[in-house]
């Protein structure tokens, strides 16, 4: 896909067997799911890919092992977020090398401890001079580091490799917005997180993509293109007919959700996260998700 890139690309979750090691073969199932199901791209590596719980060598072979078979068929987001500039722009760097076509970070945050808006600009700054492929600035509450729509347009405006955002903040519709005024020529794109649930409302701001988990990947992107190509009714007329299940993941599940799906669906062995993280949705929450994913034909039964 050439740039900009626009659509739905979800979140890929990283695939464990029950003993807590990586399970290699389901997770390139889990790959060649998402590509069937017709993404624009995904991302890997992410919060909702238990990224915390890797060690720099898994996360190695994952990004080399996914962007091998992946082969170019979509662009893939590597997210890269460290505290520190130097493992940050290194892990960047890797990502370049090994295919990645866009990399995601974070402010720079551990714990309590956060970086001041000059220090994280300075971060960005040289994550961007050590690599060429642009740089999508996650901003998110869970790393307590409030980001204002004018601090976000200067890091478009002044550093070279800032062209896209993931905005998953309380108020996104109103931040897209604000932010694309301030910096709508220096931007390639704005997209969504927070599995999607005001996707419609982030599209009419602006936005051009979203970043959801990975239950049903390929709707979310048929409503996106459909939005942007003037069909309107069409794209919310979908949109809310899957908003039930996005909504029961976002409020109920979290992160298991989508391995949960991916499991009842077949393409992957084990649900499992990493400890401590709980490991599995609780019996009734689990039960829940799958029955209304069948009672809106999004899983067969």
């Amino acid at each position: 896909m050439p740039r900009p890139y626009a659509g739905a690309f979800p979140v890929l979750p990283t695939t464990f067997d029950e003993a807590g090691n990586l399970d290699s073969e389901s997770q390139l199932r889990a790959v060649d799911h998402f590509l069937a199901s017709g993404v624009d791209g995904f991302t890997i590596l992410a919060n909702y890919s238990e990224q915390f719980s890797l060690s720099d060598p898994e996360r190695e072979t994952l990004t080399r092992s996914i962007l091998q078979h992946t082969a170019g068929r979509v662009p893939v987001i590597v997210t890269t977020t460290h505290y520190s500039t130097r493992i940050a722009a290194e892990r960047s760097r890797q990502a370049q090398d090994l295919g990645a076509a866009m990399v995601m970070l974070m402010p720079p945050f551990h714990g309590t401890i956060r970086a001041e808006a000059s220090e994280s600009f300075e971060f960005f700054k040289a994550v961007s001079e050590a690599i060429e492929i642009p740089i999508m600035i996650q901003d998110a509450s869970v790393s307590g580091v409030t980001l204002s729509a004018s601090f976000l347009a200067r890091l478009a405006n002044e550093i070279p490799n800032v062209k896209y955002f993931k905005i998953e903040v309380p108020g996104t519709t109103v931040k897209i917005r604000e932010l694309l005024r301030l910096a709508g020529p220096s931007i390639e794109g704005a997209f969504d997180g927070e599995e999607a649930i005001t996707l419609i409302h982030d599209l009419a701001a602006g936005a051009t993509g979203t970043i959801p988990g990975g239950m049903v990947p390929g709707v979310l992107g048929e409503v996106v293109r459909r939005y942007r190509a003037g069909q309107v009714a069409e794209a919310t007329a979908l949109y809310e007919r899957i908003l039930p299940l996005l909504n029961y993941e976002n409020k109920v599940c979290g992160l298991r959700a989508t391995k949960a799906f991916l499991k009842e669906a077949g393409v992957i062995r084990c649900e499992a996260c990493r400890s401590p993280y709980p490991t599995y949705l609780p019996p009734e929450v689990r039960a829940g998700l799958v029955d209304l994913a069948r009672r809106l034909n999004l899983l067969g039964g």
